[in-house]
């Protein structure tokens, strides 16, 4: 038979609405009672009734989150530092995978706000603000992680990156490169304009080629550096910048399997978005772009909350800044 409220109430000898409040934190509870209350759960194996529990108030202690990448290392770091922070104030956590497909993320969208979720964090691949913006109940709780719109109307958490890359070019034109090249995200998310800009910015104002060519995109998903590499390598390059902690990490395979050293033959800036051994290997000889992936969850996760509590409250707009690390190796070669 199963375990009710009232069984663990009648062993605590307190009432059910004193249990309701321990589980809940509704109310105040004094530690001897939430002893006799917790010691009560354990004995008897009592589970609380989250469906029941979601009726009577209205929530269900969860978040969404919608992700374009799952398996990409960026995105489940930053999965992990939300979860850790939704679940120390009692919240759990349910991720949807959209592979960069926005049909995939209107799918997620409406079956996560029907019912399932209190509020829903958001890394969208749409470059259409009003498609996604019409898949929005009015008033539902929505934070925009990494990725935003130019149009304002939701809360929002990302990294700015155009310092780092615009000192990064400038640091690679002193250093004696001539043709730098760069590969972006996919060209219709805010994170890659944002850095395209920045580069093309840093070329004008540092007298470097401007081409096109230079300039190529791949996605947060795996093996789009390849063809990236083997076209600005053709434009003979002599160093490429890589916005994107997996598309780093192929580059570094490719240029190995390739030959080519990173700072004899070729340098390298490389955008790292997780903690990773790999990338200690290499410190030395590549120019780093450090994004705070960790504090980017944690202030998602708070931000959510705090709009599941006040949906009314102004949008809330926070931009984090990624650390640009210049590597020092001794073997640089100057004046190409």
């Amino acid at each position: 038979m199963k375990v009710t409220i009232s069984d663990v109430a009648r062993l605590a000898g307190v009432s059910t609405a004193t249990v309701s409040h321990t589980i809940n934190n509704t109310r105040y509870v004094s530690g001897e009672t939430k002893e006799k209350v917790y010691q009560a759960i354990a004995e008897l194996g009592y589970t609380p009734d989250a469906s029941a529990r979601s009726f009577r108030t209205g929530k269900k202690k969860t978040v969404g989150f919608i992700v374009p990448d799952i398996s990409n290392k960026f995105f489940g770091t930053m999965i992990e530092s939300v979860e850790n922070y939704l679940s120390a104030h009692g919240y759990h956590l349910i991720i949807a995978n959209t592979k960069e497909d926005a049909d995939r993320e209107e799918t997620n969208i409406r079956l996560l706000t029907a019912g399932l979720v209190d509020g829903l964090l958001v890394a969208s691949t749409m470059d259409d603000f009003q498609r996604f913006d019409e898949l929005i109940p009015a008033g539902f709780p929505v934070v925009l992680v990494d990725r935003i719109f130019e149009t304002k109307k939701y809360s929002s958490i990302c990294v700015s990156n155009f310092q780092p890359i615009y000192r990064s070019v400038c640091r690679l034109a002193g250093k004696g490169a001539k043709r730098v090249g760069i590969i972006g995200g996919l060209p219709r998310l805010s994170s890659t304009k944002e850095r395209i800009s920045a580069y093309q910015q840093a070329v004008a104002d540092c007298g470097l080629t401007q081409e096109e060519s230079l300039i190529c995109y791949g996605d947060s998903m795996e093996n789009s550096a390849p063809a990236c590499l083997d076209q600005l390598l053709a434009e003979g390059c002599d160093a490429i910048i890589v916005c994107q902690g997996l598309m780093a990490w192929e580059t570094i395979i490719y240029l190995q399997k390739k030959g080519i050293q990173l700072a004899k033959d070729i340098d390298l800036v490389s955008f790292v978005d997780y903690d990773s051994n790999f990338y200690q290997l290499y410190a030395e000889q590549m120019d780093c772009i450090v994004q705070p992936v960790e504090e980017l969850g944690t202030a998602a996760g708070e931000q959510i909350l705090k709009r599941i509590e006040k949906p009314e409250a102004p949008v809330f707009e926070k931009v984090l800044t990624s650390a640009y690390q210049p590597c020092e190796a001794p073997g640089i070669r100057a004046g190409k």
